[in-house]
């Protein structure tokens, strides 16, 4: 065991039992390999989302304004 090992043995020792959880959490989320953390609640929603998107045809805005002024409005083109 290398001196490192020890001194980090014994400041482990010296804390207090209900402060372990903390360096327990740390100590796991260290030896993770990079990447492979859960995901969160935030990227699962955004990967529903994007399952769920679906391309959408170009729309022509001034033939729907015109559409919808002719249906509200009851007017008729004069063109």
């Amino acid at each position: 065991m290398t001196t490192l090992n020890k001194d980090a043995i014994n400041l482990l020792k010296q804390i207090p039992e209900n402060k372990l959880y903390f360096i327990n959490h740390i100590t796991e989320s260290i030896g993770e390999p990079y990447g492979t953390e859960p995901q969160s609640a935030k990227d699962k929603a955004f990967e529903e989302l994007e399952s769920l998107r679906r391309k959408v045809p170009q729309i022509d805005y001034d033939k729907e304004l015109e559409s919808y002024r002719e249906e509200k409005f009851e007017t008729v083109n004069l063109d």
